[in-house]
């Protein structure tokens, strides 16, 4: 059991998890108390919390051993959330949060078919903010999020994004600008798309992962250095998406 405790505790919840989470890392069918010591707690603690997960359908009980192994119900449902339900449920909370910190709006972004394109959004809280409609699509590297995606992705995927690059001597050089982003974690700098805008974005998820996306917040330029400091907004943005790729679990 862990030693953390904690404040609001669901006793039947809890061997619930820990059921499941044992059992998804045994390889063989076990009995009532073969789980019960694997996760520390007696067979008649866990005996109701067993009959109810295989009433649910989570485990399955064979009837000549009566030993339980999982289902396939866990996967099933996260078959049912697609990477971007996944990603907004997952960074809702945050980001509403650091909009609220920073009195910025704030977006979500990912490559979908070679472009940028936005798939969250969330309002700042004050009377005047920048807003990017969820879908909207963006040249890659005009873009601070776009770029720290390449950055990110996999090499063989951004050698086939370059390709939009001509001439392979700027492929060279948007290589190296790259390079830069990924050692950094982050990019700042002035929109390209936007005059008097600044635009600060960081990576959720892991460098080289399947699952990546870009957190951003777009800053009046003039706002910066007054009202918002540049490393308040740099270590802002950043804390959040680290924590958006905690709730991802990646």
């Amino acid at each position: 059991m862990p030693s953390k405790i904690k404040k609001y505790a669901v006793p039947a919840l809890d061997k619930a998890l820990e059921i499941l989470e044992f059992l998804a890392a045994e390889s063989l069918p076990l009995s009532q108390s073969e789980i019960a010591q694997g996760i520390g707690r007696t067979s008649s603690e866990i005996y109701r919390v067993l009959v109810g997960l295989e009433a649910r359908g989570y485990l399955l009980r064979d009837d000549v051993s009566g030993k339980y192994r999982m289902s396939l119900k866990l996967l099933e449902l996260t078959r049912t959330l697609s990477p971007v339900s996944q990603l907004r449920f997952a960074a809702q909370p945050e980001m509403e949060f650091l909009a609220a910190r920073l009195g910025q709006s704030c977006h979500l972004s990912v490559i979908h078919q070679g472009q940028l394109m936005v798939i969250l959004q969330v309002q700042s809280p004050g009377p005047v903010s920048l807003s990017f409609n969820e879908g909207t699509l963006f040249p890659l590297l005009q873009t601070v999020s776009g770029r720290v995606l390449l950055a990110n992705c996999a090499s063989d995927r951004r050698a086939r994004l370059l390709q939009v690059l001509p001439e392979p001597s700027q492929r060279a050089a948007q290589e190296e600008a790259l390079l830069a982003v990924r050692e950094a974690g982050y990019e700042l700098c002035n929109s390209e798309l936007t005059d008097g805008v600044t635009d600060c974005a960081a990576l959720v998820g892991r460098p080289d992962g399947e699952t990546i996306a870009a957190l951003a917040v777009s800053s009046l330029t003039s706002v910066l250095g007054k009202q918002l400091g540049r490393e308040e907004l740099v270590c802002a943005v950043r804390d959040s998406a680290a924590k958006i790729s905690t709730a991802l679990g990646l």
